[in-house]
């Protein structure tokens, strides 16, 4: 269940969307209102029982990177949220972008896509989205606020 995502790794359409959706709430609604430190150490602690995770269902299915594994769109979503505050307009801005790296991959995440194998493989490359889409989420909400406190 971990590896599915509780279960949103089965959506029949879009099942990483969905796992990210899903994650993003339960980030606004649960991880947000804490501090940093708790909020990377739940990273930390999903990226680590992802690979674990991960691991345990290519061996299982002698497959990388099954559709229905979404426990690396959860961790790179939170990773992306992390930069966002606790604002409904942070947490749509760091799951957009977030969906927006994970899917178009450019490099250096598509090469650790192509080039980490196993269940490390599967969650890094997500982890890498994630940081890409905090930076981008951060630059895009400081420059927001820029904006609306310059009129």
């Amino acid at each position: 269940m971990i590896a599915f995502g509780l279960g949103t790794g089965f959506s029949p359409v879009a099942p990483g969307t969905v796992a990210s959706a899903v994650a993003a709430l339960a980030h606004h609604w649960i991880l947000a209102p804490l501090p940093i430190w708790l909020q990377a150490s739940a990273v930390t602690l999903a990226f680590g029982l992802g690979t674990w995770a991960a691991c345990r269902i290519e061996r299982r299915s002698d497959q990388h990177d099954d559709r229905a594994i979404v426990c690396d769109e959860i961790v790179g979503v939170w990773l992306a949220l992390t930069a966002c505050g606790e604002s409904w307009i942070g947490t749509v801005v760091g799951f957009a972008l977030f969906r927006l790296f994970d899917i178009w991959k450019p490099w250096p995440i598509s090469w650790l896509d192509r080039r980490v194998p196993g269940g490390l493989g599967v969650m890094v490359d997500d982890v890498a989205a994630g940081a890409a889409a905090a930076a981008a989420a951060w630059a895009t909400l400081a420059f927001m606020a820029l904006q609306t406190s310059s009129t």
